[in-house]
């Protein structure tokens, strides 16, 4: 009987220590999944950010070129007042 209570003893040590590994294996897949997620929306967030500096880039580009275009033209208007002044 002792024999018995033993190994019904040793049984249940091995399985709560099967339960504390389960536990702890599903802890490590909900971290890992988590970091996961984490670094997928960090990167999401970075691919914005560039996105959004290429567009700013882009209008400060734009507003460089029509400033241009507009210097350009103030400069044919005084360069076609001089002619009419002579």
């Amino acid at each position: 009987m002792n024999t018995l209570r033993q190994f019904s003893e040793k049984e249940r040590h091995y399985f709560a220590y099967q339960a504390r590994q389960d536990f702890l294996r599903q802890q490590g897949t909900i971290l890992f999944e988590k970091d996961e997620a984490v670094a997928e929306r960090d990167a999401a967030l970075a691919r914005e950010q560039a996105a959004l500096e290429l567009e700013r880039i882009a209008v400060e580009r734009e507003q460089a070129a029509l400033e241009r275009e507009q210097a350009a033209q103030a400069e044919v208007e005084r360069l076609k007042a001089l002619l009419a002044q002579k």
